[in-house]
């Protein structure tokens, strides 16, 4: 059933229109993105309740609630409570090079079925922890899982969607992160109201809500064309999948070029050797660029530790908790704006527009805090709501540009033969990074105090003079035909060489 009238094939462009098939597929697997969302925003709660810091991290509560010559910057500064945030991304991390020969070896919807499935268990693991080590060890699963979904999940959602479509497509999978962070914080606020103290058990427990959604739609939805034709070499198979997701016969084109490039692909037999060949320098970069900066926005502190760095400034438990809402509002709002704009003006643009507005909003709230947040004490209740706009403005530009173009650039860039190896070095760049941050942010907000919103900052004026210089648009580009984009680039011409290359690197594959 179509939803879209049809687009014709012009212009190196394919027969195809917005399908229901395709959309509902999208969306499934967009759950993935649910689930990291989720996960992000559960733990920055969690960590900010009475009930849940006395029963597992009862040194940081005595701190809290009894030491008051302890600076406002260090009172959470535990390495225990960060290894509870940041052994999910670790996990993450080193699942994602499994991930990888799985994604390529069986297809997008196997990685997402593990996916599910170890998210299950880690929220199981999580909302019936006993101690400590039972906590981190349902986190471990949970990183797991997040290591797999994010590595077949934008994979998945790019094949599946037109190329003048993807941009939109795509987001889907960041707005899936921006409403889980959402119904996180909503359901921290209400739990922590519960008597008893073990409301925390049904914030860690829900992830289990998005992950049965991945489980059952890997299990019911289609494989990718490129990736049926890539795992069975059947091409009959994948021409039917493809006329039902494109709404037309007439998918010939878009065949006769997914078989090419899994031809090509097929005669890789290790794609992180392929990938460091000269060629594919552009798609290196940027696989392990983007994701860097993205966890350099510092977008992920504000997401763990919105209702810590609430109380820090002096907001009671119930109010940052409700001020981390409030933020993920306007975030995920921002983030459906860019799913409308973002095929019609370009990722460039989205870049640059958030790029500025970040920057402005850190600097602006530093000097803030740095004038008048002390060591001891806390700002005002009016000093403290303007901080909570500032941060707003901050997150609407984040969620304008780098949240969602960060996962939807690197997962439309790289050729079939290297896919996989690509958006596997993406993904564990992000759970390092994510993972660093995590670890380092208590620590750093205890040393650096308010200065830790110029060292964000900083980052942020170095990543988006890195865009305006380095990265080409990709909206509207076959995701078989991107390679063009590279060679007509001022820098990356220059550096991709010819297809000579191949014979150099021939006795490396």
């Amino acid at each position: 059933m179509a939803v879209a009238p049809g687009i014709a094939a012009e212009g190196g462009q394919y027969n195809g229109k917005i399908t229901l098939l395709v959309v509902l597929s999208c969306v499934v697997a967009a759950s993935g993105g649910l689930i990291f969302g989720y996960d992000l925003g559960v733990s920055g709660g969690v960590t900010s309740m009475d009930p849940f810091l006395k029963k597992f991290f009862p040194n940081v509560y005595r701190r809290m609630k009894e030491n008051t010559k302890i600076s406002n910057y260090c009172k959470f500064d535990s390495q225990l409570l960060t290894l509870f945030t940041s052994s999910l991304y670790i996990a993450g991390l080193i699942s994602s090079f499994f991930a990888s020969p799985v994604t390529r070896t069986f297809g997008r919807k196997a990685s997402m079925l593990v996916a599910g499935v170890a998210v299950l268990v880690g929220s199981a693991l999580g909302g019936t922890a006993s101690n400590v080590y039972m906590l981190v060890f349902g986190r471990v699963f949970l990183g797991i899982g997040l290591g797999f979904a994010n590595q077949s999940v934008p994979l998945y959602i790019s094949e599946m969607a037109l190329p003048q479509h993807r941009g939109a497509m795509n987001i889907v999978f960041e707005s899936g992160i921006g409403i889980g962070v959402l119904m996180a914080n909503i359901i921290n606020f209400g739990i922590e109201k519960i008597e008893g103290g073990w409301g925390w058990r049904i914030s860690l427990s829900l992830a289990a809500v998005p992950a049965s959604i991945l489980t059952l739609g890997a299990i019911i939805l289609p494989d990718t064309p490129n990736s049926l034709i890539q795992d069975t070499n059947n091409p009959e198979k994948a021409k039917r999948v493809l006329q039902r997701i494109r709404g037309t016969s007439d998918v010939q084109a878009e065949l006769d070029d997914l078989i090419n490039a899994s031809s090509k692909s097929k005669s890789v037999n290790n794609p992180f050797k392929k990938i460091i060949q000269r060629k594919y320098r552009p798609q290196l970069v940027m696989a392990v660029g983007i994701p860097f900066f993205a966890q350099m926005t510092g977008i992920n502190v504000i997401t763990f530790y919105a209702p810590i760095l609430f109380r820090t400034i002096g907001l009671h438990e119930s109010s940052s908790l409700l001020s981390a809402v409030v933020i993920r509002v306007v975030s995920t709002s921002c983030i459906f704006i860019s799913m409308f704009v973002v095929d019609k003006h370009g990722r460039r643009v989205l870049f640059m527009i958030g790029g500025i507005q970040m920057l402005a909003t850190q600097i602006t709230i530093g000097g803030f805090m740095t004038a008048l947040l002390g060591d001891h004490g806390g700002l005002s209740k009016a000093s403290a709501y303007l901080v909570l706009v500032l941060i707003c403005i901050y997150v609407s530009g984040f969620g304008l540009s780098w949240g969602p173009l960060g996962w939807l650039v690197p997962s439309e860039i790289y050729p079939l033969e290297i896919r996989s190896a690509g958006q596997s070095i993406t993904v564990a760049v992000s759970f390092f990074f994510c993972f660093l941050v995590g670890q380092t942010f208590l620590a750093m907000l205890c040393h650096m105090k308010s200065g830790i919103f110029f060292f964000f900052g900083g980052w942020v004026a170095v990543m988006t003079t890195f865009v305006y210089f380095f990265l080409p648009e990709t909206k509207n580009v076959p995701i078989e035909k991107m390679e063009k984009v590279w060679k007509e680039h001022w820098f990356w011409k220059r550096i991709m060489g010819d297809q000579e290359d191949d014979k150099v690197y021939k006795s490396a594959i």
